[in-house]
């Protein structure tokens, strides 16, 4: 791959004048772009009221999401963020109302997502408030989501969907959820849950990582036999062997919180490995927000991915309070959230509200290009609470 040597640019190079974000300020202008978000939320499910959560912006478009999308926790989330932060009771209302629309999905068992649907809102609900309402929703997504593991290959299913491409496909999202069992375990003193999760973890660093510490998308596993690898593919990255930028931000915090609930020396091995990965990028520009695939050979004419860079960022915050690495970690967290605050953010107003711009959702199926995505700003009122 040539690209020229002007849009290198490795980010481990650039730490030294890392700015710090107002977070005061970033929280204040989040806040009004949410009100807004809020008023369209509202005006949508009028019309159709069984659309819960908001999504993203497409060809100028508001999208809205029914509770079981894998993205329909991350709004009510991002309220009960607000209402840690600023303590009001406007968004402690806002948080348990919009929380509740997701409260029937503690049953699904066809989705691998109820960490991201159910933890996301109902966990930081039930760590703010206390409410054993909340808990017993943890615990019943707990059970439905140890339906999908298989013991023969040790792993969570990720998707149901395309039995003509895989036959028991696991993707590095996947890691996400496992917080929402270890949660349960804690909960429960049932260590079932415990259990499942570490071995998906262990399998997913047998299996999913390459020696530089990128990561695959896709793992397809044999169950009705040995449990071997059948193919190592991408869904939403540039190509099989290459490393999808979001893919790496997820399995950056997820071993990170593997290591926080196990003190597993190996979870923060691998962590540490894939901080090293992105952080050692010599594609990756100077602001610290990654190109939405670090192998695209069309790199710097790409889209971003600003929710990789929240997710990251988050992530490092948290790296670095366990890690020898902590300096480099905060300071890159530091240069990524600031990057995000005053490059990426939409001006009061636009973007039905969404908090964050150029986010890129599944480029290879021209969808959600460049476009504000409710992850994205999850994570970043995430890391802007960890920042503190």
């Amino acid at each position: 791959m040539k690209i020229k040597m002007m849009f290198l640019c490795a980010l481990s190079f650039n730490l030294a004048n890392a700015q710090k974000v107002n977070v005061k300020q970033a929280f204040a202008s989040a806040a009004k772009q949410t009100d807004i978000l809020i008023k369209n939320v509202d005006s949508a499910r009028l019309i159709k009221p069984n659309l819960v959560s908001p999504r993203t912006v497409e060809k100028g478009q508001f999208k809205m999401v029914v509770s079981r999308d894998w993205t329909s926790g991350f709004f009510p989330a991002e309220l009960w963020y607000f209402y840690q932060y600023t303590k009001d009771k406007k968004w402690f209302n806002l948080a348990r109302k919009y929380t509740e629309d997701i409260k029937k999905e503690q049953y699904n068992r066809g989705t691998h997502d109820l960490g991201f649907m159910i933890y996301g809102p109902f966990g930081n609900g039930y760590r703010l408030t206390g409410d054993t309402a909340y808990k017993a929703v943890i615990i019943q997504a707990a059970k439905s989501l140890s339906t999908r593991f298989n013991k023969t290959a040790g792993v969570l299913k990720s998707w149901d969907h395309n039995g003509d491409k895989w036959k028991y496909p696991v993707i590095i999202d996947n890691m996400m959820n496992l917080e929402l069992l270890f949660e349960a375990t804690k909960m429960t003193g049932d260590s079932s849950f415990y259990k499942i999760a570490v071995s998906h973890a262990d399998h997913t660093i047998k299996n999913h990582f390459r020696p530089d510490f990128s990561s695959y998308h896709v793992i397809d596993y044999d169950t009705l036999k040995s449990g071997n690898i059948l193919q190592k593919l991408t869904a939403q990255g540039y190509a099989n062997e290459s490393a999808w930028a979001r893919g790496q931000a997820w399995a950056l915090y997820g071993y990170t919180l593997c290591f926080r609930e196990t003190k597993n020396k190996a979870y923060l091995a691998q962590a540490d490995g894939i901080a090293g990965f992105i952080l050692n990028s010599k594609v990756t520009p100077a602001d610290g927000i990654p190109y939405w695939d670090y192998n695209d050979p069309n790199i710097p004419n790409v889209s971003r991915d600003a929710s990789a860079a929240a997710i990251t960022a988050s992530a490092l915050y948290e790296l670095a309070k366990y890690s020898g690495n902590a300096k480099k970690y905060k300071a890159a967290a530091d240069k990524i959230l600031y990057s995000l605050s005053t490059k990426y953010t939409s001006k009061i107003g636009d973007n039905y509200g969404f908090i964050l711009e150029h986010s890129t959702g599944h480029r290879p199926a021209k969808s959600e290009i460049d476009v504000p995505i409710n992850y994205a700003d999850y994570y970043y009122l995430e890391a802007l609470l960890r920042s503190k």
